[in-house]
């Protein structure tokens, strides 16, 4: 089987490659350190798993899940990150992984989860109830949490997270090749979107959403 990994911590990378290299029938056939580059890798290799980090520079991993479920649906995505709210189990199943295991889950765990995603089982962290996600995917707090979010575009995200960084409208739009007056269009059309009326609110979402490091 083959598995791609997309990880930003270099340590934690390596440590995954090898522990996955040391099964029988399983190989490494790439690894990313940010979102743009887990989709690039699963272009190019189509593996039959991506190990998927959640928080992660340039693209999220709930936004990289979403690109390779539509370009490649055939590819399992066990989304492994610290995270465990409600909000980003439902938007990392809604954007298509098929599993969540936590990083603070066992080296027995973490290989349970991968085989059982592989043999097309849907596996969810110990201590997340089956039942409570299917409420959470069926129900209306799944249309509260995603409608406002769902919303926002791309650039409009590539946006929020330059600006949590810190960055000014003037060195956004010479990051992204666009005018300043673009920039400002966006940030407003984000803000409105979202409710929110300042930079500090826009960073505390950039965190909460895993576009930078809280």
């Amino acid at each position: 089987m083959s598995i791609s990994i997309a990880e930003d911590h270099t340590l934690l990378r390596e440590g995954l490659k090898l522990l996955i290299s040391s099964q029988p029938n399983w190989k490494v056939v790439a690894d990313a350190e940010d979102g743009l580059e887990a989709i690039r890798l699963a272009q190019k290799h189509s593996p039959d798993l991506v190990l998927m980090d959640l928080s992660m520079p340039r693209m999220t991993g709930i936004d990289a899940i979403r690109k390779i479920k539509e370009e490649l649906p055939q590819t399992k995505i066990l989304a492994l990150t610290a995270h465990e709210t409600d909000e980003y189990i439902l938007s990392t199943l809604t954007a298509g992984a098929d599993g969540y295991v936590l990083k603070d889950a066992n080296r027995d765990e973490l290989l349970t989860a991968i085989r059982q995603v592989l043999g097309g089982r849907r596996y969810l962290n110990k201590g997340i109830s089956g039942t409570t996600v299917d409420r959470l995917l069926d129900g209306d707090k799944a249309s509260d949490i995603q409608s406002a979010w769902e919303s926002v575009t791309q650039r409009e995200r590539e946006i929020l997270k330059l600006v949590a960084e810190g960055h000014k409208n003037k060195d956004i739009a010479d990051l992204l090749s666009i005018s300043p007056k673009t920039v400002e269009k966006h940030r407003m059309n984000l803000m409105e979107k979202l409710d929110i009326h300042n930079a500090a609110d826009l960073t505390a979402l950039a965190a909460k959403k895993g576009l930078i490091n809280k």
